[in-house]
């Protein structure tokens, strides 16, 4: 049940309570409303009343995963002879959510790093993107933090979903019905999380979370295969996606608190780059309030190393383009400060 439906079917029963209980069936009602709103008393889908979903394009995020190693789950674990996932790569998850992703595979991990170490902060601390093109089609993942890159601890995650029949990968899951579960809305709203939910657990410090773990859910009902979630109820997403694209498909990691990184301010949105995929020359535009005349400039490859290849062939107060020509294609981040001001951009040199 939808959640209108939930509040219509809510005012309905208050509106024939005297009814009900005149024809002595009040109790039968009131155990029939509890079972529904059991149910589906979680947010509901983005763009309804009391979601929790957030765009990728609010103002809340400060950041986004720098890094990320991928393991690649089964495209079905009950046939391993298909092999596991291949679209996408780690890199995909890198940066702002921009649907492109990489797939998990059945029970396939995820693990992300930052440039700053996300903290507890008020409310929300960062929001898991996937890329389910529907409210209903979702499949879900676990997630983890650690603030050691070694001990990670799991999000106390609910399914209220029916567990007697499969969900195939013609059906739906209701958003209603799980919390604490990554993929529970639609592409480009994030599923956010509260680092608040773990406090008081030994061996992880809440003011300095370096990484976070997605492990895909095996949707799974049979037991040999199921995964469960806190109250040991066996997890129903849409099983079997025996496709190089099953599992949980990830597409970023935003930060909605972090630890202060000096006295520059992170500005995601303070500058664009083009054309991307570029070819030789790349054009750096402002588009904030950002010195980007005399900024300084770096360029790391995916695994943090800086390239100095490059050369500025034109510069402006609002535009600068640089000389690629000497780098392998690829995929490269840019990074540009001013001294007050720092962003951070992905791009793809492809000659």
């Amino acid at each position: 049940m939808k959640f209108g439906e939930l509040l219509k079917f809510a005012k309905l029963f208050i509106k024939n309570i005297r009814a009900f209980v005149a024809k002595k069936n009040f109790f039968i009602a009131f155990f029939l409303l509890q079972k529904i709103i059991c149910t589906a008393q979680f947010a509901p889908a983005a763009g309804h009343f009391g979601t929790t979903a957030i765009s990728k394009d609010s103002s809340c995020f400060i950041g986004w995963a720098s890094g990320c190693t991928v393991h690649r789950g089964f495209q079905d674990i009950s046939n391993h002879s298909l092999g596991v996932t291949t679209v996408g790569d780690s890199s995909f998850a890198i940066g702002k959510s921009d649907g492109m992703v990489v797939s998990l595979g059945d029970s396939g991990v995820a693990t992300l790093t930052f440039q700053n170490p996300i903290v507890d902060g008020a409310g929300f601390d960062f929001a898991v993107f996937e890329n389910a093109f529907t409210d209903s089609f979702l499949e879900l993942g676990f997630v983890e933090v650690s603030s050691d890159g070694q001990n990670f601890f799991r999000f106390p995650a609910t399914s209220n979903t029916q567990d007697t029949l499969q969900i195939t990968n013609a059906g739906s899951v209701q958003c209603t019905a799980i919390n604490n579960l990554a993929g529970k809305y639609r592409v480009f709203y994030g599923t956010p999380f509260d680092l608040q939910e773990l406090s008081g657990i030994s061996g992880l410090n809440l003011q300095h979370i370096t990484h976070v773990r997605i492990v895909d859910v095996i949707g799974c009902i049979q037991e040999q295969f199921a995964t469960h979630d806190k109250k040991g109820n066996k997890i129903n997403d849409p099983w079997k996606t025996p496709f190089s694209s099953g599992g949980f498909d990830l597409d970023a990691v935003g930060v909605i608190h972090q630890v202060a990184s000096g006295v520059e301010t992170l500005m995601d949105k303070a500058i664009g780059l083009f054309p991307n995929p570029c070819n030789n020359n790349l054009k750096i535009q402002q588009f904030e309030n950002f010195k980007i005349e005399n900024s300084q400039i770096q360029i790391l490859d995916l695994i943090g190393i800086a390239h100095h290849n490059f050369q500025i062939i034109a510069s402006s107060n609002s535009q600068i383009e640089i000389d690629l020509h000497q780098f392998a294609n690829g995929i490269y981040f840019l990074k540009i400060s001013d001294g007050k001001n720092i962003s951070t951009q992905k791009f793809i040199v492809q000659h």
